[in-house]
């Protein structure tokens, strides 16, 4: 009969088995890169389209269908901060994966 854990080595048990702390690690990256990612998309992507855009303030723009509004340029910079995030993502996971001889289903 196996002998009982005490509470402080079964939890360190859990934290291994499930790599907790690996997990909360990249949690907290993933945090500040998409902070990174969005300061890009409104600081230095955004500007060069504001400039391309007729009247400049592409953000606000704003599509009326009688009562309802749709805030068209808020969506568009969230499309293009998704995209920038997913772009960065896919070349991450093929720069490590390049080497990885394993088949993934």
């Amino acid at each position: 009969m196996a002998t009982p854990q005490g509470f402080v080595e079964e939890f360190m048990t859990f934290l291994k088995n499930y790599q907790v702390i690996g997990l909360a690690i990249a949690v907290i990256i993933g945090a500040a890169a998409g902070k990174m990612v969005t300061a890009m998309v409104n600081d230095i992507i955004m500007p060069v389209i504001a400039v391309l855009t007729p009247g400049g303030d592409w953000k606000s723009a704003v599509l009326e269908v009688g009562p309802v509004k749709f805030m068209v340029g808020d969506f568009v910079g969230a499309v293009i901060d998704f995209l920038i995030v997913a772009l960065v993502i896919f070349l991450i996971v093929k720069l490590i994966m390049k080497g990885d001889t394993s088949k993934k289903v």
